[in-house]
């Protein structure tokens, strides 16, 4: 299997057909095919579907692609040795709201320190901490269960509970977790332990909120406690400004006990790719002052 055919089959799946792929290698349409073709003969599996219109990978395409891009990163890496910078993309799988509100106001100086890496992130709320996606780091907070896999800790957040003003002025301060059961509490609607509230942290009571308005993003939820609507439980790096502004109330503080450790997970610190360690190392300064504790 040639390197070459590789490369061109991730730059077609990047330039979306043939002619695209055949102009930014400067190279001819019946060139590029007859790589894929070699490819696809190689591997013994089609890789494209094809039509007179359009190209679209298959099942297998997918596949194929995940392990290509590791190659293709692997050349430029071996390209890179000895180069005073760090190269290539940087694949990062991260939660939305620590993405956002966490790591987004960090990047300018990781982008001004590393200008030749590019960045790639993959938001999603799935809480996983296996890398069977293509990302070469994920971010995970909470308990970790995949042995396989290097986690380094560099930060650790709260879960706080709280309420707009206006809410508490209308339906009064609870004083105890039992008398959650009769207020309007936010919720995430997926099942996961991000909707079971505990009475003394990890290890505590759980407690059953019957929450009218449920949501799958915790953006949602925050703009409800914002406006008014309920109480809502979120980590302190999502409500940490709103909590200094006075727009939202920390309520019953001993949930406060509820810590999560945050990880950068990667696959093996034995012939790290240097970019993986320079971010990883970046997370680790960056986060040793955590602003929002």
């Amino acid at each position: 299997m040639d390197a070459n055919d590789i490369c061109i089959f991730v730059n077609v799946v990047k330039h979306g057909d043939f002619s695209s792929t055949a102009r930014f290698m400067s190279m001819s349409p019946s060139a590029i095919s007859k790589a894929i073709c070699r490819l696809e003969n190689d591997l013994g599996r089609r890789l494209f579907q094809r039509s007179s219109r359009s190209i679209h990978l298959t099942d297998e395409g997918h596949e194929f692609l995940v392990a290509a891009n590791r190659v293709v990163e692997a050349l430029i890496d071996a390209q890179s040795i000895g180069s005073a910078e760090p190269t290539g993309t940087l694949r990062i799988r991260c939660l939305p709201t620590f993405a956002k509100y966490a790591i987004a106001p960090r990047i300018p100086a990781f982008m001004h320190d590393y200008p030749k890496i590019r960045l790639e992130f993959n938001l999603t709320n799935e809480r996983t901490d296996r890398l069977d996606d293509g990302a070469d780091i994920a971010i995970f907070s909470g308990e970790l269960s995949n042995s396989s896999l290097v986690a380094r800790r560099f930060a650790t957040s709260r879960w706080i509970i709280c309420a707009s003003p206006s809410y508490l002025k209308a339906r009064g301060v609870p004083q105890d977790h039992s008398e959650l059961r009769q207020h309007s509490c936010l919720n995430f609607s997926m099942s996961t332990k991000w909707n079971q509230w505990s009475e003394d942290g990890p290890s505590g009571r759980n407690i059953g909120t019957g929450s009218r308005i449920v949501a799958n993003q915790g953006d949602m939820l925050l703009a409800l406690a914002r406006a008014g609507a309920g109480i809502v439980r979120l980590a302190e790096f999502h409500v940490f400004e709103d909590l200094r502004s006075g727009a939202l109330v920390p309520i019953l503080e001993d949930e406060r006990n509820l810590v999560e450790p945050i990880y950068a997970i990667y696959q093996d610190r034995r012939n790290l790719s240097p970019r993986i360690r320079v971010f990883i190392d970046f997370l680790a300064a960056s986060f040793k002052e955590q602003y929002w504790v």
